[in-house]
């Protein structure tokens, strides 16, 4: 089973493969790869949802958006010559690759977004002479090696685990259901028809688990299969960039990522997957209820009571000049726990039913 952390180090494996491959420097691709998921915060995203609410006045809280934060700012390392913190005060090249969503809150029809208002200038430094939404191609095999990680080995956790029994992957009523989700959800722009035909391709492959009893046997059949799916993904984008871009080094703003939309498909397809057995099924929605109510229970706990916060977060708030920016500074420090220790706060401090879950 995987944890956000060992997900990181796998997609900066596939990402600095795949970006040396298209003669991206590869330290540059797996720095971002390493770095894209540091602002998550508990819950994954079900956490960031909670807390955008939270923000909602103060200009939301997204995960990436965070993590420019966290690259820039909250990370103890470096420190301006006025005092200011710098955080890693990594090169504005690396950076620049790890921004996914290069634009400001509101500037697209999605919540996502790559700055928060406070962290502009950092943000505009970056950026110099890029347009919004203009991305290197470094972020582009950042972002496409996340999908292909995830979407893949999402679906073997939840085999592995025990949540998907493979066989259910053959009733048509359920696979349906699975494609209702990869069409609404992850592939609105793509044609029913194409995400269909996306999976028929997968199980004509053979890539779609037939039958899992935990025995050495199958785990290896599984592993090799995870690893099989995410050679045809990243081999199809490889080719497809090749394509429009030719030979040789291909590295920052030269080129863009092709991504053919009949592989997009079958990402989707297998996201859809993991999201319609697994975070979709009914006793997960109750968990996910509850790990807002914990987050909801932070926040509120250290508003009320700032001691509460880490020194460096204290500090932060100690300097805020108004109530947003001491709101951003719990926000910072909530975003900054690990699942096991914001459950364990919430019992401790013992917030009503947040106390007794988990």
């Amino acid at each position: 089973m995987r944890n956000r952390l060992t997900h990181s180090l796998e997609v900066a494996q596939i990402g600095r493969e795949f970006g040396a491959a298209l003669g991206c420097d590869a330290d540059l691709v797996e720095v971002a790869c390493l770095a894209h998921d540091l602002g998550h915060p508990p819950f994954g995203h079900n956490g960031e949802r909670a807390l955008d609410e939270l923000c909602d006045d103060i200009g939301g809280f997204e995960g990436n958006a965070q993590t420019l934060r966290i690259l820039t700012r909250l990370e103890p390392k470096r420190f301006h010559a006025d005092g200011r913190p710098a955080g890693l005060n990594l090169t504005r090249a690396s950076l620049d690759s790890s921004v996914k969503y290069p634009w400001e809150r509101g500037d697209r029809e999605t919540p996502k977004f790559g700055a928060y208002a406070d962290d502009l200038p950092v943000f505009e430094w970056v950026r110099a002479g890029r347009g919004p939404g203009e991305r290197c191609l470094e972020a582009d095999v950042m972002d496409w090696s996340d999908d292909v990680a995830y979407s893949v080995h999402d679906v073997e956790d939840a085999v592995a685990s025990g949540r998907l029994d493979p066989g259910m992957l053959g009733d048509p009523d359920e696979i349906a259901g699975v494609l209702s989700v990869a069409h609404g959800v992850y592939a609105a722009d793509l044609s029913a028809s194409l995400v269909a035909d996306a999976w028929a391709r997968l199980v004509a492959a053979g890539m779609v688990p037939r039958s899992y009893d935990g025995s050495r046997r199958d785990r290896a059949a599984l592993k090799d299969l995870a690893s099989r799916l995410i050679g045809r993904f990243v081999l199809a984008s490889e080719a497809a960039t090749r394509e429009v871009y030719g030979a040789g080094p291909l590295t920052r703003y030269a080129a863009r990522l092709v991504v053919p939309e009949e592989t997009r498909a079958e990402v989707a397809v297998l996201k859809a997957v993991a999201a319609h057995f697994v975070m979709y099924a009914p006793d997960r929605l109750t968990i996910q209820e509850r790990q807002r109510e914990v987050i909801k229970a932070l926040v509120a706990g250290f508003e009320h009571d700032p001691t509460r916060l880490a020194a460096d977060f204290r500090a932060d708030h100690d300097q805020a000049v108004d109530d947003a920016a001491r709101r951003r500074v719990v926000a910072d420090q909530v975003a900054s726990l690990t699942d096991p220790s914001a459950w364990a706060l919430a019992r401790a401090w013992g917030f009503g039913e947040a106390a007794h879950i988990h």
